[in-house]
Order: C-alpha cells, then sequence, then structure tokens
C-alpha cells in the first residue's frame, strides 16, 4: 500500500463511511475516529508505539489520545487550505484496524463523539475575535465563521450568524457528534432524561433538543452512509 501526493483527493463523510474495511471507524464533527479498548496503560502505549511505526502514520500524524483503558485515534488534515479527510486517511484507518486486529485490540465504535460550542453572533467578526484572543485559537481553513484549536485538544466554536437577536433563547449552545448509528439512541436516553425535542427539520443529520429549562443542544451526524462500496 502507498501512501503517495496521488492518495490526497479530499473526500465527504459520506464517502469514508461507503468505503469497506472501516467498520471501526466513525465521522463525527472533528474528522473520522476510532477507539480502541486496551487492558491497561501500558497496553495502551504499546499500541500507540506501533501505530506510530506505520508508513502512513508519518505523513499523516494521527491525533491520538491514551487512558487506562483505551486509545481514541482521530484521522483529519489541518492546513492553511483545507480542514478534513483525504483518500489518505481510508489507507490509514485501514492499517490502523488492521494493526489493532494483529495485536488482538477490539474497537468499540460507540465511544467515539465529538462537541462543538456554537455561538449566536449578531456583530460575528468582533465576537470571533473576542474568542480567537480569550482561547488562543486560529481561524478554520476555508471557513471563518469556525475557531478552532492550534492544539488540536479542546473543542471547537462556531459562530453562527443571526440576523435579529432571538429573545427567551440561549445564545450558546452545545453541539455534539455521534457516530450516525447511534444518533437515535442518544437522543432517546436525552428525552427519557426530561428534554424535548424543539426541531428534526434536518434530520437525519441534525435535531435540535432542548433542556427542561429550554437550554438548548444539537445532535449531529456526519455523513451517513449509503450502499457500501469499495475505495
Amino acid at each position: 500500500m502507498t501512501f503517495g501526493d496521488s492518495s490526497t483527493e479530499r473526500i465527504r463523510p459520506q464517502r469514508f463511511h461507503e468505503t469497506a474495511g472501516l467498520e471501526d471507524w466513525r465521522v463525527v464533527g472533528e474528522g473520522a475516529c476510532a477507539h480502541f479498548r486496551t487492558e491497561s496503560f501500558a497496553a495502551g502505549a504499546r499500541f500507540v508505539q506501533a501505530i506510530s511505526e506505520l508508513p502512513g502514520a508519518a505523513g499523516d500524524h494521527p491525533d491520538v489520545d491514551v487512558r487506562q483503558d483505551g486509545v481514541t485515534v482521530r484521522l483529519i488534515s489541518l492546513t492553511d487550505d483545507y480542514y478534513g479527510l483525504t483518500t489518505r486517511h481510508i489507507d490509514l484507518a485501514r492499517e490502523i484496524s488492521g494493526l489493532a486486529r494483529t495485536l488482538d485490540v477490539p474497537a468499540d465504535p460507540s465511544a467515539v463523539q465529538t462537541v462543538q460550542v456554537t455561538v449566536d453572533a449578531l456583530e460575528g467578526p468582533s465576537v470571533v475575535a473576542f474568542w480567537r484572543a480569550l482561547l488562543g485559537y486560529e481561524n478554520r481553513a476555508g471557513s471563518p465563521e469556525d475557531l478552532v484549536d492550534p492544539r488540536r485538544r479542546g473543542a471547537p466554536f462556531y459562530f453562527q450568524q443571526m440576523d435579529a437577536p432571538r429573545p427567551q433563547r440561549n445564545r450558546v449552545h452545545v453541539d455534539v457528534w455521534v457516530p450516525y448509528d447511534l444518533a437515535e439512541a442518544r437522543i432517546a436516553a436525552a428525552l427519557a432524561a426530561g428534554g424535548r425535542l424543539v426541531s428534526d427539520a434536518d434530520a437525519p443529520s441534525n435535531w435540535v433538543l432542548a433542556d427542561p429549562e429550554g437550554n438548548e443542544a444539537c445532535v449531529g451526524v456526519a455523513g451517513p452512509p449509503g450502499p457500501a462500496t469499495d475505495a
């Protein structure tokens, strides 16, 4: 398998999900993610070491979070002009999954999610400037209404342009990005816990919920798959 420049085609989440061999992975708000269960922190560290030795890892530098009970891997490109997935990530995801099977490290797709903070703004540029300075974040490539952590750790901030104030509604809310096959269960759990459905007009990619006091949150899904195909 090669990881040359010819494999850097930009792709959408649906293309990733439709590709065979990526069953361990889910595209959420911030890239393609997989979680692998490990029996100890030391076992997780050995798994990460093995990932670092894969051919594709040298160029794509996966984001890795190691905990006592597992390793979460995120694949995403963050450049001056692009923030998203490429065909290189398809190759690398397959390599990582194959390595996990070899090392008997099971994947748990249900354990991945990302969280984004969304701010409603009437004066977008000035509001973005404040949060950029406060957080030490940077503009997201190709999307000036987004701020991202240059250290690739903190939750991204999205600024939603408003034409008029919306009284009686919160101006800041949380977007929770979950695997496409867990969205309905997560929504049902939130409703059972006292929440209410505000809107499903954008389902099956986005639902707006509210807590018992009316504070809103969104559940988002990135690119539900169509019929299975190969790359």
